[in-house]
């Protein structure tokens, strides 16, 4: 059996490759919660209408090859995969990863080694060496956190084990630590759930953000593209309240009711992920407050806030899709045949808002 090795250079702006006509998914970053009847991962890994799109080549890109990278050729059909998971699957965006991700193995008669980290950081660390561990030839992760991934990178150079990751990326150098990152332009969200929280709003009024989870580029880009379009197209939006509801919704449900004991006249709500988003849906319900009173924008595209669209409660959202199975595997069958793949890899999102969220809830997740 032959393997495949690490070896190269950052990522240090979003570069897109059109990879193959036949990939086609969605990306898209994060939740669901254990109580909703839209859970079942057959449809969310499926979500009719709602193929993953790569985003037009941009001129220039940084690409990956077999030789850079210091690996070898490898037939994918010959080989293992192991996948890391970050966070446990009590939300449509893991859940509909993790099945994709399995769905394109199967698909593909790939062996597929799983682990989940159930949100420890330091267990995702020990399940990707115990992947290695376990023969794992090339492998899939989908991280936790940016950082504090060395002993991973080590131990799979060693292995010359080439690695793609997906969804959130790590702080470390491509065609060398890794092979390429696939995801969304999380920026564009931000700017994008700016420009809907603009509309929502009229552009003028106190907007707060629950921020996503510390310790990740998801959280910190959603952020910056948000406030970045705010302070260009709306200097009368002021963002007076920001406080983190990693990622969860209780966590955000519970930061929304604080939120309007302190700021009860808050115009706007934006939520870096549905699952938030959900939660001060919740919150708001439990003031007393009427569908519409507060403009709520969220990113993900799950089926329960694009229903939140339909029912008034929610003003837009952002789609940030999870299907990543498809493009992940071809990605690694294209290096592995040592043709180039591109480090950086990003993802067209759509959007959902009054207007289309009847019609396309068939492609939520």
């Amino acid at each position: 059996m032959q393997r495949s090795t690490l070896r190269r250079r950052l990522l240090a702006r979003p570069v897109v490759v059109s990879l193959a006509a036949a990939v086609v998914l969605t990306a898209t970053s994060c939740t669901k919660s254990e109580d909703d009847a839209s859970s079942d991962p057959a449809s969310s890994a499926a979500g009719a209408g709602s193929e993953q799109k790569v985003a037009s080549p941009a001129p220039g890109g940084e690409t990956c090859t077999v030789d850079a990278y210091g690996a070898e050729k490898i037939d994918l059909k010959d080989a293992t995969v192991g996948f890391s998971q970050s966070e446990k699957e009590a939300n449509p965006f893991r859940i509909a990863e993790t099945q994709s991700i399995k769905d394109e193995a199967g698909k593909r008669g790939v062996k597929l080694l799983t682990a989940n980290a159930q949100s420890q950081f330091s267990k995702q660390i020990s399940d990707v060496q115990d992947l290695l561990a376990k023969g794992a030839d090339l492998l899939i992760i989908a991280p936790l956190n940016s950082d504090g991934w060395d002993p991973v990178l080590q131990a799979a150079a060693a292995k010359k084990v080439p690695i793609v990751t997906i969804d959130r990326k790590i702080n470390a150098t491509a065609c060398k630590d890794y092979v390429s990152f696939i995801a969304s332009d999380f920026v564009e969200q931000g700017s994008r759930a700016a420009d809907q929280m603009i509309e929502a709003t009229g552009g003028k009024g106190e907007v707060a953000i629950l921020l996503g989870a510390a310790g990740n580029n998801v959280t910190t880009e959603r952020t910056k593209g948000f406030k970045d379009r705010i302070a260009e197209k709306a200097p009368d939006l002021k963002v007076v309240f920001e406080q983190t509801g990693d990622f969860a919704r209780e966590k955000g449900q519970q930061v929304t009711e604080q939120l309007i004991q302190s700021n009860p006249d808050i115009k706007g709500i934006y939520a870096e992920n549905d699952e938030m988003g959900l939660g001060a849906v919740a919150a708001l319900k439990g003031a007393g407050k009427k569908a519409g009173d507060v403009k709520i924008v969220t990113v993900d595209g799950t089926r329960n806030a694009v229903q939140g669209i339909v029912d008034g409660w929610i003003s837009g959202v952002i789609e940030s899709n999870p299907r990543f199975g498809p493009l992940a595997f071809q990605t690694l069958d294209t290096f592995t045949k040592g043709e180039e793949v591109a480090q950086d890899i990003v993802i067209e999102d759509g959007a959902y808002d009054p207007a289309n969220a009847k019609s396309d809830i068939g492609k939520a997740y």
